[in-house]
């Protein structure tokens, strides 16, 4: 370097003395990081090791606490992030499973799960006998006439029933529907009066004739001005019984299998992830389509537990005609029966096999029914059906296929769908080689638990003819 290029390069220095000083701290820096640990007999690595507490327990010296060391001294201190992984491997194939994982689970105390669930009282009822017209007036009091119908029981003294196809009466002009007051019922039947009966020779209010078959409706209660009381309403749980299944998975790999160089990145964790799928796919079948038992296995002398599938548990049915005859009408009523009768919530889910799904997207949608984007819930992308009774969220199951119910399907009320869970979705470690079993490396996966719907009549079966 000549005295010209010397002076310029001072000049510049001169001119960015804030960049020079930063790269001389920097270097300063490293100098000192790399001689940290450095002695005179030249540079060591600190290794931590274990030793010994006087009550059995683990203590870190000459050096700092690693993972590795945490996992010799304390194995079950560190978690492993399962949870998380299982939600996310393949959710598209195991819907059932996906739901009830993101809806949060109930620990059960065993491996029997006893639950109660109440639906709502009937509203409806027929009439089981013509009621004869009745102008007969006693005391200056508006007729009254004896009814039965197909559910006495569901009728209490104040209820109001509305009959419909029967006209009532205003001012003698024929108006609305026909409206009875219960006074009383017995083991006769139910004595009414008329809200807007007719007015017959000068009696209001008379009991009109009603056809047999009339369809009742119960309607609110009405009391007086000095009524403090009503006849009473009490509702009883209904008691119904599931069993959690012990649902297990074994990866294995010889220790030769680890140490083999392979031409891809073939792993215990890509096994591990292949055999969480196969678990989760076969829990999903038993979810859906298992049947409650216990049974004695004489081999290990002890019982086995069978978990329900939810299939058998919904409380409503429908039967769709062929292919040839599905439309949009079929639709609208599979649509109605579902959102309609049962208090359940305005969005539920339909899976089915794929020649329902095939069925319901060849439709021609209206501004009846409309077919919007696809919707993300539960980690799972729908295509979302709108109708005036609800929202569906539509999805394939594969597990409908493989069952041999690919014409079959099943709505379900994701908000009376609930898990319960005796044994965690948890991993182990099986240490084969120590025990002198194999010279493997062995994880095992486990699970206890089972599905119930916790409301049957909001959940319905769909059946193709």
């Amino acid at each position: 370097m000549n005295i010209f290029q010397l002076s310029k390069a001072l000049r510049w220095m001169r001119n960015h003395k804030k960049l020079v000083l930063f790269v001389i701290v920097m270097i300063l820096i490293a100098i000192l990081a790399s001689c940290t640990g450095c002695s005179d007999n030249g540079a060591t690595l600190a290794v931590g090791m274990l030793i010994a507490g006087v009550e059995d327990g683990k203590h870190v010296v000459d050096g700092p606490l690693t993972t590795d060391l945490t996992r010799t001294g304390s194995p079950d201190l560190l978690l492993n992030e399962i949870d998380q992984q299982i939600v996310k491997i393949r959710p598209m194939s195991t819907p059932i499973d996906q739901i009830s994982r993101f809806g949060g689970s109930k620990h059960a105390g065993s491996m029997i799960v006893d639950f109660y669930s109440v639906d709502t009282k009937p509203t409806q009822a027929s009439l089981v006998d013509d009621v004869e017209e009745n102008h007969t007036s006693s005391n200056g009091n508006a007729p009254t006439a004896v009814i039965r119908t197909t559910n006495d029981e569901i009728f209490d003294p104040t209820d109001t029933i509305l009959v419909q196809g029967t006209p009532g009466y205003d001012v003698g002009e024929s108006v609305h529907d026909l409206m009875l007051y219960v006074l009383s019922r017995d083991n006769n039947g139910v004595t009414v009066m008329a809200v807007n009966g007719p007015t017959v020779q000068g009696v209001e209010n008379c009991i009109p004739y009603i056809v047999e078959g009339s369809t009742l409706v119960r309607m609110g209660r009405a009391a007086s001005e000095l009524d403090v009381q009503s006849p009473q309403y009490e509702a009883l749980p209904h008691k119904s019984r599931n069993l959690c299944q012990i649902f297990k998975m074994q990866v294995e790999q010889s220790t030769l299998q680890r140490l083999s160089n392979k031409e891809v990145g073939w792993t215990m964790s890509d096994q591990e992830e292949a055999a969480v799928y196969d678990m989760r796919l076969g829990m999903e079948k038993s979810f859906l389509f298992g049947v409650p038992r216990k049974l004695w296995d004489n081999n290990k002398k002890e019982y086995i537990y069978f978990t329900g599938g939810i299939w058998n548990q919904a409380g409503k049915d429908i039967f769709l005609e062929s292919a040839s005859d599905f439309g949009p009408d079929s639709m609208v009523d599979l649509m109605r029966e579902a959102f309609t009768g049962n208090a359940g919530s305005k969005r539920k889910i339909l899976i089915g096999g794929s020649k329902l799904i095939s069925l319901i997207s060849k439709l021609d949608y209206t501004r009846i029914i409309t077919s919007s984007q696809h919707v993300s819930k539960w980690g799972i992308d729908f295509t979302e059906l709108r109708s005036k009774f609800g929202c569906l969220y539509v999805l394939l199951s594969e597990v409908f296929d493989e069952m041999g119910m690919e014409n079959n399907g099943m709505i379900i009320d994701p908000e009376y769908i609930q898990k319960y869970t005796h044994i965690p979705f948890s991993t182990e470690q099986l240490n084969l080689k120590k025990s002198g079993v194999r010279n493997v490396d062995a994880l095992v996966m486990t699970e206890a638990s089972c599905l119930v719907l916790r409301y049957p009549k909001a959940h319905m079966r769909i059946k193709t003819r």
